[in-house]
């Protein structure tokens, strides 16, 4: 949820998109329920995505010393 309120908040979702998303986010009972929201919202999320480099970083691998951090050693 906080992903789509940051959303929101720098404009790149409109104010009813959002709540939109919100609530079947908040009525669905598992991700493949998530899965099954309206075309044209996951185009807004993916859009949305795409101009935040969400894809991007989740394909970014991962520093070397994250294990360190991780782990606290």
């Amino acid at each position: 949820m906080k992903t789509i309120d940051e959303m929101l908040n720098l404009a790149l979702l409109t104010p009813d998109q959002h709540q939109q998303i919100s609530a079947w986010i908040a009525q669905a009972e598992s991700p493949d329920e998530i899965l099954k929201m309206p075309a044209a919202l996951w185009q807004a999320v993916e859009r949305a995505s795409a101009i935040m480099g969400i894809d991007n970083d989740l394909l970014r691998p991962p520093s070397l010393d994250a294990e360190g951090v991780l782990s606290g050693y």
